[in-house]
């Protein structure tokens, strides 16, 4: 057998996810799993619904057409309509994934050439430096620092070179809970217009925002014509498990990211396709309901974890908040997280992993809210077991 390495280098050191290696243990231990993000109770009993008629009807089991069904790229234009005031063509413009991770591969797969130079704010995802690899390109990281996780505009504009293709934006940002300002929003995309910049923004968390307001990049002077905006379904209607996302952008934009889409998964998700189409028309209310739902379940799980001693920075969206712990006497995330199953029955994520600069994170661990109330309640009381254990 060859003595060549298995794995493409350009994934060498990448492993299991972080996600899959927590949820194990927290199986593993019958622990209580605060670490990856999807909730415990499934979405609107209509929308779910919605997908039953679907499968029964024979809508959707068959491949869907390539670009996604007609109905939910109209209800994604609409839905960028209502809450934006941004208008784009169902039938040019909006692209269905397989869910925003396919999104963002899809798009960073067609935008990038190896060599080019992608920024993105850290800590990030941990599919965005795998797709950046993947593609041949270089992460750039402009780190956001503890308390306030807020971007250094100075640091990036000095972080762009010649060889900068495009800037990745996630807001709300995931893991720390940042949601980008209008003020931060317009510099950045000064910058993009003044350096001519590609610019994918990870927009799946704009429902869950409770402090200010999401506000597009795109909507900015100049951003249209240079921003691939992504999102999905699944965290804003608790139906993770559908993997149904999407693109907008111009027709040359999301041509080129459907070029790359379709060598992925081609299509995926049908039925659900349908249903997502009547999620996203569902009412103002719901949405406002949803929100306060979840701002509700972070206040209890911020107020449980300063009362057990962590360090609370309070997210201003997403359904995580970030925690140091350093004031429990710890020092390093990844070794707390792997002993906290067995000291109190709690699985977090170590926010390390989510870094290139990793001294930066070290001491950060993120807890999920995404849970019933009674669980993040028990998950409380367990934690105050690490003030008298």
């Amino acid at each position: 057998m060859s003595t060549r390495p298995l794995l493409n280098r350009s994934l060498a050191g990448m492993g299991t996810t972080i996600f899959a290696e927590m949820s194990a243990l927290a199986t593993a231990t019958g622990s209580i799993n605060l670490g990856q993000g999807f909730p415990d109770t499934d979405g609107p009993r209509e929308i779910a619904e919605a997908a039953a008629r679907a499968v029964l009807d024979g809508r959707g089991n068959q491949y869907p057409p390539g670009p996604g069904i007609p109905e939910l790229r109209a209800a994604v234009a609409e839905h960028q309509q209502r809450f934006y005031g941004l208008s784009y063509d169902p039938d040019t413009e909006v692209l269905v994934t397989a869910g925003a991770t396919e999104a963002i591969a899809a798009a960073l797969l067609a935008l990038l050439e190896p060599g080019d130079e992608v920024i993105a704010f850290e800590p990030f995802y941990d599919s965005y430096a795998a797709c950046i690899a993947m593609a041949g390109a270089t992460r750039v990281p402009l780190t956001l620092r503890a308390p306030s996780f807020r971007p250094d505009l100075d640091e990036l504009r000095s972080l762009i070179t010649p060889r900068t293709r495009l800037l990745l934006v996630n807001t709300p940002h995931n893991p720390t809970g940042t949601v980008l300002t209008p003020e931060e929003l317009g510099a950045i995309a000064e910058l993009a217009v003044e350096h001519d910049l590609l610019v994918v923004t990870d927009e799946v968390y704009e429902h869950l925002v409770f402090a200010g307001a999401h506000h597009p990049l795109a909507a900015l002077p100049g951003m249209r014509e240079r921003t691939v905006a992504i999102s999905s379904a699944g965290k804003t209607f608790s139906f993770t498990g559908w993997k149904v996302g999407w693109v907008t952008g111009t027709p040359e934009l999301v041509a080129a990211v459907r070029t790359a889409k379709q060598y992925l998964t081609y299509v995926s998700a049908g039925p659900f396709q349908y249903a997502v189409a009547e999620a996203l028309r569902l009412p103002d209310s719901y949405y406002a309901d949803f929100r306060a739902d979840l701002h509700r379940k972070r206040d209890l799980l911020a107020a449980g974890l300063a009362e057990a001693g962590f360090r609370v920075f309070e997210p201003q969206g997403t359904y995580f908040i970030t925690t140091d712990i350093t004031p429990l006497g710890e020092k390093d995330g990844i070794e707390f997280c792997r002993a906290l199953p067995e000291r109190c029955g709690v699985v977090a994520i170590p926010n390390a992993v989510f870094y290139d600069d990793t001294e930066a994170g070290r001491a950060q661990v993120r807890f999920a809210f995404c849970k019933k109330t009674d669980v993040l309640e028990e998950a409380v009381s367990r934690l105050h077991a690490l003030r008298t254990g």
